[in-house]
């Protein structure tokens, strides 16, 4: 069964703190809160779903060629402390020195 996200509804009407429940996607959305009996909205969220294209996708925007493509200068540090370039402008490594 999957998670919906809802919030509590303040006097005002605006929302307030909001929280999951559980439930079937058969069920209707919940108008109070199960325990308190508290007024509560079913919200629209993005959903959290993960593909084989997710990782790729972001592995191919951070590729060494593509940021040089891009302008953009990368370093990674090496073993002894220090930022070695991987591409891009600028100097061949950095220090905190």
């Amino acid at each position: 069964m999957p998670f919906y996200e809802y919030a509590f509804l303040n006097d005002d009407g605006s929302l307030g703190e909001t929280f999951e429940l559980m439930q079937s996607m058969k069920d209707d959305a919940f108008k109070v809160h199960p325990e308190t009996g508290k007024p509560i909205k079913r919200l629209i969220s993005i959903p959290g779903v993960a593909t084989k294209y997710s990782e790729a996708s972001d592995k191919k925007k951070l590729s060494d060629s593509n940021l040089d493509r891009l302008g953009f200068t990368k370093y990674e540090k090496s073993g002894d402390g220090t930022w070695d370039k991987r591409t891009g402008d600028g100097p061949q490594s950095i220090s905190r020195d």
